[in-house]
Order: structure tokens, then sequence, then C-alpha cells
């Protein structure tokens, strides 16, 4: 189309030039005395337009040669610059093929020619960043190399050069990120917090940041910290849904082992969501940990009612081990005082075994519930059933001594001795 339209323009520029030079029969004549010149006036045109493109050339020649000294400079500072790219672009390639050395000498190298490049007055407008990542690449090939000095000389460098006005803030949070990573990989916890404290808030809230902020947190045992940490990655959706239930289990679980009073494993309690609570191995820790610890037994059998009731609700879902750990820490949560909570569990626990005649794990502990009630006849009938089928040595041992003991109270010295024996074959075993 574009085409088409200057053919038109082209023929009518010919029929108007045609038209007004055909009949045109002026003369322009000029006078240099003793000469006189006549010309027609299509002619005087025609010398003008090439006189006129003549010196449009002339001047044009004049500002080529003109600029050919700034168009060398700039060519062989372009030439400077394209070599400092190469260079930095070879530092990465050989540090990414783990040719760590290489790759510092090459990022050295793009540092000489970028310093070269400002010393003539050609500096780019990029080169505050190509600067900071040359030093951050010779920074990163000198902690391969465990050459911690020129590391930290380089990183110190990269900081001041990206801490220049005029720079993108988000130039120096990466130097800070990776100089926070090294902190980690030195096992430093303690260097990559403060590293990650020179960040901006809204920085330090980044999915990057808050990675590196719970592996230091863990390393520093700063628990709680690494699972709050670890609750804003979950948010973030950082992990898997499972991954993230995962750690934060673990996290609680090493929170409630560091409770060193029942009021800090109370407050740490307090900090778990309901769903954390019913689950059965913190459930189970934190009320272990509260007996050890001298704390109330009535509390520790309130932490541990709604695994007691998943496990009657949904017995397929718990291991024989959460089982036979369940019974134990209930067994040792027992009391012999009478309490009102003492009697709704010993109750409780009947009425579990009597529903679940064939499971003896809740015949063992109801047996040992009405052995610390004084209850000697049920207990007994109770842990003779449970002795035989269970499947843990350890409750198996316990309910042997229990019914040697009471066979010793009764006077029966037959039956404790045989009793006795079975223990001792089973803690053998």
């Amino acid at each position: 189309m574009r085409a088409a339209l200057w053919l038109m323009g082209l023929f009518a520029a010919a029929v108007a030039l045609a038209l007004f030079t055909g009949d045109n029969d002026g003369t322009v004549t000029i006078f240099w005395p003793p000469h006189r010149v006549d010309l027609s006036v299509n002619l005087v045109l025609l010398l003008l337009v090439g006189l006129f493109v003549l010196l449009h050339l002339a001047l044009r020649a004049l500002s080529a040669a003109l600029e050919l000294p700034r168009q060398a400079r700039r060519w062989r500072a372009q030439q400077r610059e394209r070599a400092t790219h190469t260079a930095l672009l070879d530092a990465m390639t050989q540090y990414a093929a783990g040719r760590f050395l290489r790759a510092r000498k090459a990022a050295e190298g793009a540092l000489a020619r970028e310093q070269a490049l400002v010393e003539a007055g050609d500096a780019p407008p990029h080169a505050t960043a190509l600067r900071t990542l040359a030093h951050v690449t010779a920074a990163e090939s000198a902690h391969a190399l465990q050459d911690h000095a020129t590391r930290d000389t380089h990183l110190d460098q990269a900081l001041k050069t990206a801490a220049r006005p005029g720079t993108a803030a988000e130039l120096r949070e990466g130097v800070l990120l990776r100089a926070a990573r090294w902190s980690l990989n030195d096992r430093d916890p303690a260097g990559a917090l403060a590293r990650l404290e020179e960040l901006p808030t809204g920085a330090q809230r980044r999915t990057a940041a808050l990675r590196i902020k719970l592996k230091a947190a863990r390393q520093h045992g700063r628990i709680a910290d690494a699972m709050d940490t670890a609750r804003l990655l979950a948010k973030h959706r950082a992990f898997s849904p499972e991954a993230a239930r995962s750690l934060v289990r673990s996290l609680s679980a090493e929170l409630i082992g560091q409770a060193h009073d029942p009021g800090q494993l109370q407050a740490v309690w307090d900090t778990l969501d309901p769903a954390e609570r019913r689950t059965p191995e913190l459930a189970l820790r934190a009320a272990q940990r509260l007996l050890a610890l001298g704390g109330d037994h009535a509390v520790a059998r309130q932490w541990l009612h709604p695994v007691w009731d998943e496990m009657l609700a949904l017995p397929e879902s718990f291991s024989s081990a959460q089982r036979v750990r369940l019974a134990r820490v209930l067994e040792a949560g027992m009391l012999t005082t009478g309490e009102a909570s003492d009697q709704e569990w010993l109750a409780r626990i009947e009425s579990a075994a009597q529903a679940n005649p064939r499971d003896p794990t809740l015949q063992y502990l109801a047996g040992m519930a009405c052995l610390h009630r004084g209850l000697w006849g049920r207990a007994q009938m109770l842990l003779a059933q449970a002795a035989r089928s269970l499947q843990d040595d350890g409750l198996r041992r316990h309910a042997w001594r229990a019914l040697a003991q009471l066979a010793e109270q009764r006077g029966d010295e037959a039956a404790a001795a045989q009793a006795w024996k079975r223990a001792a074959d089973a803690g053998a075993g």
C-alpha cells in the first residue's frame, strides 16, 4: 500500500513539474560587466537545487569529519564495556560450573576493566550495579574456596558500592541476603540474623529472608522465633501443607523439650493452636514433660483428653507405639489421693476397657488404674488378662511385676515367684 502511494505521488510530482517547466519562457539575466549572461528560469532552478544538494553534502562531510574523534572514543569505550560484561559473564559461568578459582579471577578482571572505564570518564550508567555484582561473584567464589578473608573484603566493597546514592535498594538487599547465607554456612547463626536485621522491614518479610531466618534461629537455639517464622512461611505457602505441619510439630516438640518449669511449659502449650494440641505426638510429649517437671497431674490428663477420645473413635489411626506411649503417660499421671479428676479417668478407662475387651493395652491401663485406687481384685483380673496378650515388653514386664506384688500382699508365694519369673523373662526379651 505504501509503495502504491509513493508511486502515485511520484507521478503527481512529475506532472506538476512538466506543467510548470513546459510553458515557462522566462529568463534570468546576470550582468557581470562587461559580460551579460542569459539563463532560462528552469536552468537556474536546477542549478539552485544542485547547489543546495552540494552544500548539504559538504556540511555532512565536515560534520562527519569533526565527529570522528568522538566516535572513535565512544567505540573504544563500548569495546571496553563489552569486555567488562564478557568478563563478568565468564565469571558467573565459571562459578556455575564449579571452577571457583577461575570465576574469582574473571570477576576481579571485570572489576579492573570497570575501574579503567571510570578513570577514563566513560563509566556506563549501570556501573554501580556492574561493580557490585562483580564483587558479589568474587566473594561467592572465595566463599566456595573457604577463603574467608578475600570473601569479606569483596563483601565490604559490594556493600559500600551498593550504598551509593541513586542505587536501587534491591541491589544492597541482595548483597545482605547473600552475606546472611554465607554466615549460615559458616555455622554463625548470630551473624546471619544480624545481616537480616540490616534489611528494611519489608525485605525481612520476604520468603527468601524468612527461610534464612528460620534456619538461623534453629541453629541459634531460638526455637520460639523459629516457630513464628515457620508459621509465617506456611502462611506465605513457602512449603507444602504437609511439610509445614511437620515443621511446626518438630519446632513445637523442641519448645516443649526446652521448658524448665510447669509455668513455662503451660505458656508454650498456650501458643499452640487447637489442631496442634490434638496432635498425639505433641500432647504426649507435653504431658510427659509436665509430669517430669512435677506439674499438675490433672492438667496433664486434660491435655491428653482429646488424644484419648480420638484413639477410641479412630483406633486405626494410632500406631501400636503411640497406644503404648499413651498408656505409659496416663499410668504415670495416676494418683492415689482420690481426686475427682482421677475418679473420672478411672471410670473412663474402665468403660473403654469394657468396650474393647480384646485390647490388651486398655486392659493393662484399666488394671493399673484399679491398682492405684486400691481395687486389688479387679486389678489382678485385668492385669492377668492383659499380661498374656501384651506385645510391648515394657508393659508386659510392668504387668507381671504388679501381679507379683499383689500375690505377695495376699501371701501367695508360689504365684508371686511365678509372676516375678515372668517379669524377668519379659525384661530379658
